[in-house]
Formats: C-alpha cells, sequence, structure tokens
C-alpha cells in the first residue's frame, strides 16, 4: 500500500517539475540549513517545527519578552508618576509568567518591590 501512495507522489512531484512550479523558489541553488534541535525529544520535533513555522510562540517566551521590553522602557525613563505605572505593569507581567510556570517558587522570577525603586528615583531627582 505504501509503494503505491509513494508512486502517486512521485508522479505529481514529475508533473510539477515538467509544470515548471520548482523553478525559482526561494533559495533555490543555496545550501540548505538544518536547525539543531537535538535538544528536543524526537517524538516533538515535527510539532515544533509546525508551530515555528506558523510563527506560534509559547506563552512563557511572549510574556519573558515582553517583560524585558517593559524593563528596558522603565530604565530609560524620567518621570517618576509614569515608571510606577510601568512598573506596576511590570510585575503583574512577572506574576503572569509565576503563575503558568510549574516549577519551584525558587525559581520563580522575582517581581520588582516599588518602595524600592520609588526610593531610588526620588533619590536620583535629588542629585
Amino acid at each position: 500500500m505504501l509503494y503505491g501512495f509513494e508512486k502517486i507522489i512521485e508522479e505529481r512531484i514529475l508533473k510539477a517539475q515538467k509544470r515548471g512550479e520548482f523553478e525559482n523558489l526561494p533559495g533555490a541553488g543555496k545550501p540548505l540549513e538544518f536547525e539543531d534541535d537535538s535538544f528536543v525529544s524526537e517524538d516533538l520535533r515535527l510539532a515544533y517545527k509546525i508551530l515555528k513555522n506558523a510563527d506560534c510562540v509559547p506563552v512563557e517566551i511572549e510574556l519573558k519578552k515582553e517583560i524585558k521590553q517593559t524593563e528596558d522602557l522603565l530604565a530609560g525613563m524620567q518621570e517618576t508618576s509614569e515608571k510606577y505605572r510601568i512598573l506596576k505593569k511590570l510585575n503583574f507581567l512577572i506574576l503572569k509568567l509565576n503563575s503558568i510556570r510549574d516549577t519551584s517558587i525558587v525559581h520563580e522570577m522575582p517581581q520588582v518591590y516599588t518602595g524600592k525603586l520609588v526610593e531610588r528615583f526620588e533619590n536620583s531627582k535629588t542629585s
């Protein structure tokens, strides 16, 4: 049965070649680039590849990106009231990340404490 299926596939590929459907494809004539997916178990590789090709990123990775962007935004801000608002958002994102992860509290990302930051911001204003 598998042989018949392979024959159908080969026929379709040959017909497509004759019609020129494989001409001028992106990357034509260039060597293939294989990604190192040895860290992914063999039974999950295909699923991960499909998700990656569909630009589907795990929620944890998206949250980590957003946390990093928020930290960068916070580092460049001058106004204390706006920093406090962004800081609340940052702590919410960290709380959300910690809540979806199935890990020990020891491995959780610590929240940024407002008291220390407000004090630090006020000290930088007087300097």
